[in-house]
């Protein structure tokens, strides 16, 4: 399959970022160092093309029902403006995607999809369409999105790109007009620190990338958008979340709604949720200086009851921690695991999934 390229791709080659394929695109890694990049967005702002993600758009009579039939969250008498974080399910319970649900007006809804599953998500949307009187569209290659993130995210959106965000609340978007296009700013951050995301034109998202660019903003690639996320807890999907790995064995149940009416898969999570899951997600802290990656084994008095999901030596505190899916009867606080790191093992502890304290701005 042909990798695409971001309309900010040439950008990031003139930059020297180190480059590399994630979810179907050529996307920037790194420009620096991901440690830089990491400090630069929770000390003061730093900006990442997100302009893979996938967005799909629900219009006409049954937009809500169907909305709320494919999605775990409640959108049922949102007001425009507001935000959900939800997942899309498959029947017995296992995770087709996490997203976010912008409710744009009545019957009128945004979804931004994960990059690697947007034609995937949208074969599964169309396939449970059926019955609904609505518009669905793929509108992934109109858009390009900025993810200006960091303490001072706000006042570089004022203070460079003209966009005044002040009294925009948390998990809320706007609608505005630049250069005669519509831009919708939101107010999310997938970094743990305040943030915003901008969805424009490419021609737009081009023109304020090289806005930030001169006025000193930090690029920052997925290197350290992973790092950051993982550090207040915050899923990745293929990883925490994943056909296999259902919001309830993720620890994700507040994102579910269980006294809606019906949602694809609703029955198999709340059957697990009553029964307790088999597996689940929780956080663990290495003693020692060791790292836990992704894939190692968790053992329990050398018998493996799990596999690391993302493990890192934490940037923002310096301890080797990570999230590991474990079997039942393994997952209680201060539980010892030990992990297995080539051919020794390290002793660790279940610790909270945050690691680092968020610093939204509610």
């Amino acid at each position: 399959m042909e990798t695409k390229i971001t309309c900010l791709h040439d950008r990031h080659v003139a930059l020297g970022a180190h480059m590399e394929p994630f979810g179907g695109f050529d996307m920037p890694i790194q420009y620096t160092t991901i440690s830089e990049e990491h400090n630069a967005v929770r000390n003061n702002c730093g900006v990442f093309d997100v302009s893979h993600m996938g967005e799909v758009v629900v219009k006409g009579k049954d937009a809500e029902k169907f909305v709320n039939h494919i999605f775990t969250n409640e959108v049922k008498g949102a007001a425009a403006g507001d935000i959900f974080y939800g997942m899309m399910l498959y029947p017995d319970g296992g995770t087709v995607d996490d997203f976010l649900t912008y409710k744009m007006g009545e019957n009128d809804f945004f979804l931004v999809v994960n990059a690697a599953n947007t034609d995937k998500d949208f074969a599964y949307m169309q396939e449970n369409a059926k019955g609904f009187d609505i518009d669905l569209r793929n509108v992934s290659d109109d858009y390009g999105q900025l993810a200006v993130q960091g303490p001072n995210s706000e006042k570089v959106l004022r203070d460079v790109l003209g966009i005044e965000c002040a009294e925009l609340g948390f998990y809320k978007s706007m609608v505005i007009e630049k250069d005669g296009k519509q831009v919708i700013v939101s107010r999310t951050g997938y970094t743990g620190e305040d943030g915003f995301e901008i969805y424009g034109t490419h021609e737009f998202i081009v023109k304020s990338w090289d806005a930030l660019m001169k006025a000193g903003v930090t690029p920052c690639g997925l290197g350290c958008r992973d790092t950051l996320r993982f550090e207040v807890g915050l899923p990745l999907y293929g990883h925490e979340l994943s056909e296999k790995i259902s919001p309830v064995m993720a620890g994700l149940s507040m994102f579910c709604n269980f006294d809606k009416e019906e949602f694809i898969g609703k029955e198999a999570i709340a059957k697990q949720k009553e029964e307790k899951p088999e597996a689940r997600i929780v956080g663990i802290e290495l003693e020692g200086k060791a790292i836990p990656r992704a894939g190692y084994e968790v053992l329990h008095d050398g018998e493996v009851v799990g596999h690391v999901t993302t493990g890192y030596r934490c940037i923002s505190t310096d301890k080797s921690v990570c999230m590991a899916l474990v079997k039942k009867g393994h997952g209680k606080l201060d539980t010892p695991l030990e992990i297995q790191i080539r051919k020794k093992t390290f002793p660790g502890v279940v610790v909270k999934k945050k690691f680092y304290d968020k610093h939204y701005k509610k």
